[in-house]
């Protein structure tokens, strides 16, 4: 039998939600293309495309933007249980803990439905802000009803009303942030939930996983790399040693993507409103179109783009968020899609029971 190691190329199932080809930069998501979607519809609309197979009327999408607004709601048990974790317990266990502890008195269900994954996609951000804001011995920022999704998000972490031009960037990468096929989180909750266990223990297998600095690492690589240029003038100096020296450049280039990542293609029209308004993201636009020029000079016809890290490196950089709540913020995105695989597991559920191969000593005499 062929060593099969990660499960590298094993097709574990059918689904209809998203298609990701890295051959030819292909992202869609339910018959659309991601990119295109990230640009001309809000966070709500897509959510409710992955969850329904279709875009929403008009009706529908101010039904579910109401739902949302009603789901935020963060009771009073959970933020006593968030306020007693010490300090020191990572953000993404602090979701995990509380997505857990959700679980009992709200969603615990067999078989789970779409209001479960509407209230939990609408309680991660408010989750996130309020452990964040108590951390820093702020306030905290309650949700208001008439802000959507993204700028509810940014609201709650900074107080104030965001800016057009943000929460368009920011809704863009978190729809872009929604699917990508059956990734190792994605898996894992299906896993969890083929058990027949709930949502919330699903999504708490799916949060663990993207704990893990090898799927859900926040791009602070590319940040790093931003900070230590530092200026316009020190781009190209900075870019030549590293290459010189055979160094790689943070954000250029795909593990999947061969071609131009769509998801960088897409925060490209995205972020255009910030383009001469914040210092930050016109260094890494800078940059950007530098590394381009100069990987091109150096490694030349290999085609070395912008992957979606840089650019969700630049936004979120230039939105002055923390780096501590760059992984829980993908993961607010990705809860969509977590939630989608869910329900789709659950309409023609078989539990996941792959075979091994057994590589250790035999006892030392036969039956």
């Amino acid at each position: 039998m062929a060593k099969v190691t990660g499960l590298e190329g094993v097709v574990a199932g059918e689904t209809d939600i998203g298609l990701v080809d890295g051959e030819k930069g292909f992202l869609v998501y339910r018959g659309y293309w991601a990119k295109e979607l990230a640009v001309s519809k809000c966070y709500e609309e897509v959510a409710f495309l992955l969850w329904n197979g279709r875009l929403p009327s008009p009706k529908e999408l101010a039904l579910l933007k109401q739902e949302m607004a009603e789901s935020r709601a963060l009771p009073e048990y959970l933020r006593g249980m968030i306020d007693l974790l010490p300090a020191s317990v990572p953000l993404m266990l602090v979701l995990q803990s509380a997505v857990a502890a959700l679980g009992v008195p709200e969603n615990a269900s067999w078989p789970p439905t779409l209001k479960q994954a509407v209230r939990l996609t609408a309680i991660l951000p408010v989750i996130i802000a309020y452990r964040y804001r108590r951390l820093q011995g702020l306030p905290v920022v309650e949700p208001l009803a008439d802000l959507g999704h993204a700028a509810n998000y940014l609201y709650m972490l900074t107080g104030k009303v965001p800016e057009n031009a943000h929460v368009q960037a920011l809704s863009a990468y978190l729809i872009l942030c929604m699917e990508h096929g059956m990734n190792a989180s994605t898996f894992a909750g299906r896993v969890v939930l083929s058990t027949e266990s709930d949502m919330c223990a699903a999504v708490c297998g799916s949060i663990g996983a993207m704990k893990g600095p090898l799927h859900g690492g926040a791009p602070s690589e590319v940040i790093s790399m931003l900070e230590e240029i530092g200026t316009k003038e020190n781009a190209e100096p900075w870019i030549r040693k590293v290459l010189d020296h055979k160094g790689k450049i943070m954000g250029f280039g795909h593990r999947i993507y061969k071609t131009k990542d769509p998801r960088a293609e897409a925060l490209q029209i995205a972020t255009q409103e910030m383009i001469g308004k914040d210092e930050s993201f016109d260094l890494a636009i800078h940059v950007e179109h530098t590394a381009i020029r100069l990987l091109e000079e150096y490694k030349p016809g290999r085609r070395l783009f912008t992957n979606v890290e840089f650019y969700a490196a630049a936004i979120l950089r230039a939105l002055e968020l923390d780096p501590e709540i760059f992984t829980p913020t993908f993961t607010s995105g990705r809860i969509v899609g977590w939630t989608s695989h869910i329900l789709e597991q659950a309409g023609s559920n078989r539990i996941f029971r792959p075979q091994s191969v057994y590589t250790g000593p035999m006892p030392a005499t036969g039956i």
